[in-house]
């Protein structure tokens, strides 16, 4: 009879090599561990070496070990199994759920990947194709590209408007622009924080498709305000129709502030877990192409729009206007099919405690150590793109056969390079860890900028280093969000995500007046190896506390 201890060692190996929440390669294929435990046959005696005693009372065991014959000795086999089981999972009871369990291995992968399919079919599902199948996904995605390009698009317009109607001719332009890059800036900081709070009691969808609404509706008021205010007196020096796109863009910055943590709320929820770096990786795609196009055809975009609204009978130059506005409203239309089946939150609680939500996000960031890891790598990442904004002015100033005004172009490569390293990562990352793909994303990132330290004004080694922090920067960015989403609970993720929008802005808005400071003082090369030894430190410092 086969013994419990027999059954131990083949069960044993079943629990840990499905706990992590990646499946991997080398777990594809579960043997049948009941199949391989060896039995003997009466028709193999007289191969073995056994008495005839032996021989006769082996055969007794054998016919009582026949099921149909003798259910007492089932149920001692079943104790002997029982008994392996409370061995394994450490568990001083036994029952028929896990006696099952243990007797199926494919049933437990198949409940452990989520899907109906092997390991093997899951593993060969991963990359793009998977959520570009998912309707409500695409939804989602196609909303960010009108809703991406319209934010792009919009700073070009309104810099286009003070151009055109404020800017005197023996003025500089750059005055106007820093308060109106204030205004954008400031609801990041004020409300970020407190818009996820709001997005974790209200519906995902109506959050979605509301902010860019009324988006549309600010942007398209804004020729007729302008209109209505243009022989009123200036209010000290600054004219009201100045002050007006200040408000606007003020407001237009606020409703992104509850756009951005619903956005980011909403993937996980309509995207398997699996899928979510796949799902990423599309996101930063489009959020960096939607950067370099935005800026860079923004203009001619602008222009386009004018000729076709006077080719339509227009007049007064309203197509740049319809064009945002517009673009708006087509984020919230399409936006408006997506189906998060998502719980409803009763009445009575959908107006929070701001305060109180606030403190459990903080309290909820303190005991989660990998959220925390998380959230410092995105700090540290955004705080060196910032930073190198800045600096790229610089590098294109002492670079030689280029000017300060075409610093574009190096940005432009680091764009490019993050686009390289998100479809790579999604194409192929799952097959590492979160941390693994940090860590050497950081490695890459601290290389990279030393080799921009040694090599500052060859132009070509710049544009290769750029594109190469590009690359190591999905590497960091992706999976790092992809691991705050997986690792926090929907009734959290509003206020997670609003803190991570608030923190992130603020990494973004310093670095933007330490670099330039710090690049004065202490020079170009020594500011990018203090950038390559925090990310480094930062790295190294969260890798070890993953494996903590």
């Amino acid at each position: 009879m086969m013994q419990s201890s027999d059954l131990d060692t083949k069960i044993l190996p079943l629990s840990p090599s499905y706990t992590t929440k990646q499946t991997r390669a080398s777990d594809s294929t579960v043997p049948n561990y009941l199949s391989a435990v060896p039995q003997s046959t009466p028709s193999e005696i007289n191969s073995q070496e056994m008495s005839p005693q032996d021989v006769s009372q082996q055969e007794q065991d054998w016919s009582s070990e026949i099921p149909s014959t003798d259910v007492n000795q089932q149920s001692e086999t079943k104790s002997d199994a029982q008994l392996a089981i409370t061995e394994t999972n450490g568990k001083g009871n036994a029952s028929e759920e896990n006696l099952q369990e243990v007797a199926d291995p494919e049933k437990e992968l198949t409940q452990l990947n989520g899907s109906g399919s092997s390991g093997g079919e899951n593993l060969q599902a991963q990359g793009f194709w998977p959520v570009l199948r998912n309707p409500n996904f695409l939804a989602l995605w196609a909303g960010q590209v009108f809703c991406q390009l319209a934010d792009k698009v919009y700073l070009v317009l309104m810099i286009a408007l003070i151009n055109s109607q404020f800017q005197a001719s023996d003025q500089s332009i750059s005055g106007w622009v820093s308060a109106l890059m204030m205004a954008f800036t400031i609801p990041a900081v004020l409300f970020g924080s407190v818009a996820g709070v709001f997005v974790d009691r209200w519906s995902k969808k109506a959050v979605l498709v509301a902010s860019n609404a009324w988006r549309g509706i600010l942007v398209l008021a804004i020729p007729l305000l302008l209109w209505l205010t243009h022989d009123w007196q200036p209010v000290g020096v600054l004219p009201v129709g100045f002050l007006i796109i200040l408000g606007v863009t003020f407001l237009v910055s606020t409703l992104t502030q509850f756009f951005a943590p619903a956005e980011q709320s909403a993937i996980p929820l309509v995207v398997e877990e699996q899928h979510l770096l796949s799902a990423n990786s599309l996101y930063t795609t489009t959020m960096m192409a939607s950067v370099i196009v935005g800026f860079a055809v923004g203009e001619p975009l602008l222009a386009i729009a004018d000729g076709l609204w006077l080719k339509l009978g227009g007049s007064g130059g309203l197509g740049k206007e319809f064009l945002v506005g517009g673009s708006y409203a087509i984020a919230g239309l399409i936006l408006f099919l997506l189906r998060t089946n998502e719980k409803s939150h009763p009445p009575e609680t959908e107006f929070p405690h701001v305060f109180a939500d606030l403190r459990d996000g903080l309290g909820y960031l303190k005991a989660n150590y990998r959220v925390r890891n998380a959230l410092l790598q995105l700090v540290i990442l955004f705080s060196v793109i910032a930073a190198l904004t800045v600096l790229a002015v610089r590098m294109a100033e002492i670079i030689p056969n280029m000017k300060a005004s075409q610093f574009g172009f190096l940005l432009a490569a680091g764009g490019v390079g993050i686009a390289i390293g998100a479809t790579i990562l999604g194409q192929f990352g799952q097959r590492f860890t979160y941390s693994q793909l940090s860590l050497w994303g950081c490695l890459g990132i601290a290389a990279s900028l030393i080799g921009l330290s040694v090599f500052t004004t060859h132009l070509w080694l710049v544009l290769l280093f750029l594109s190469l922090i590009g690359v190591f920067g999905a590497l960091v960015g992706i999976p790092m969000q992809t691991e705050i989403q997986t690792e926090t609970p929907p009734e959290m993720r509003g206020k997670v995500f609003g803190l991570q929008n608030n923190v992130i802005n603020i990494a973004l808005t310093l670095p933007l007046a330490l670099a330039g400071v710090a690049e004065t003082f202490i020079g170009l090369q020594a500011v990018f190896l203090a950038l390559a030894a925090i990310v480094f430190s930062g790295g190294i410092l969260t890798w070890y506390n993953s494996r903590e």
